[in-house]
């Protein structure tokens, strides 16, 4: 996991956004709303796909346009299997780690790789890379 994860407030522009994404060098940040509470996640490709490519102006689409029903989230106890089994199911490369409602990390892909045996890393990855 990686702490100190740092959101994106669903009020501010997709550009705020793509900035902070760029200063902190990472692919994602968590919307959070006004009551600090996760609302999702929005993602580079996010960014290119649903605001540049519709033609929508990122200074003025926000980023709580972009989030999507209820983020998909794993608890701060959860062991690699559950986390595993929920980016598999959900077809997810990052999770938001929740610690009661707190956000107090992001678990990526390769965190996940990095506690697992072999077998079960090419598992995730083929769940990961099929529609």
């Amino acid at each position: 996991m990686t702490p100190g994860t740092e959101c994106i407030g669903a009020d501010e522009t997709v550009l705020v956004a793509a900035r902070k994404m760029t200063e902190l060098g990472v692919g994602a940040l968590p919307i959070c709303g006004t009551d600090n509470r996760l609302k999702g996640m929005l993602t580079d490709r996010d960014i290119v796909v649903k605001v540049l490519g519709a033609g929508k102006d990122p200074a003025r689409t926000t980023a709580g346009e972009l989030a999507q029903g209820e983020a998909v989230t794993i608890g701060a106890d959860d062991d690699a299997g559950e986390i595993l089994r929920t980016m598999t199911s959900h077809k997810v490369r990052r999770l938001p780690v929740i610690d009661g409602h707190d956000l107090v990390g992001i678990v990526a892909q390769a965190d996940v790789a990095r506690a697992l045996p072999d077998p079960q890393v090419g598992d995730l990855l083929q769940a990961l890379s099929t529609d």
